[in-house]
């Protein structure tokens, strides 16, 4: 069984599919769990593997963005606008969660529409200095909220007992 075999047509390749989805910015857990229950995992478990994608890259994003930023731009012109576009980004999106330090950022993933989430909270977090010790269990808390948001608006209340 080769690993794309394996990724479709079996349970735990399903899970770890809809993780890797989940872990995708813009798609991350708003797209993984619709994409897991039409994979035919039930809503509980793709709950579970989008949850689980969707943090995976939050501390590395936390930790290591202002050095990769550097490196973009140090690199080349394109990648330094793009560097920019991150940045301007990041700091827009930080003056919503600036007020209420780390129930804004809690609030801020939870809402599930485009432009917040996870990697982006975790890009104002990174350009906040926010403390990684205490910005990820508020990251986690929102993601988990618009998990719940987003399979209850998808499938309604039954469908998560």
């Amino acid at each position: 069984m080769d690993i794309l075999q394996w990724l479709t047509e079996t349970f735990g390749g399903e899970l770890c599919f809809t993780v890797l989805v989940s872990m995708i910015p813009v798609v991350e857990l708003r797209g993984g769990i619709p994409f897991g229950v039409a994979r035919g995992l039930p809503v509980w478990a793709a709950y579970a593997a989008a949850v689980i994608g969707n943090m995976l890259p939050v501390p590395f994003i936390i930790v290591y963005i202002r050095r990769f930023l550097q490196w973009m731009r140090r690199h080349s012109p394109r990648l330094n606008r793009l560097a920019d576009t991150i940045e301007r980004k990041a700091h827009l999106k930080g003056r919503k969660v600036t007020k209420y330090k780390y129930l804004g950022l809690l609030l801020f993933v939870a809402i599930p529409l485009p432009g917040t989430g996870a990697w982006t909270g975790a890009l104002a977090a990174a350009f906040l200095d926010m403390r990684l010790r205490r910005a990820i269990p508020s990251i986690f808390a929102g993601v988990v909220l618009a998990g719940a948001a987003i399979s209850i608006l998808t499938y309604g209340v039954a469908a998560l007992l």
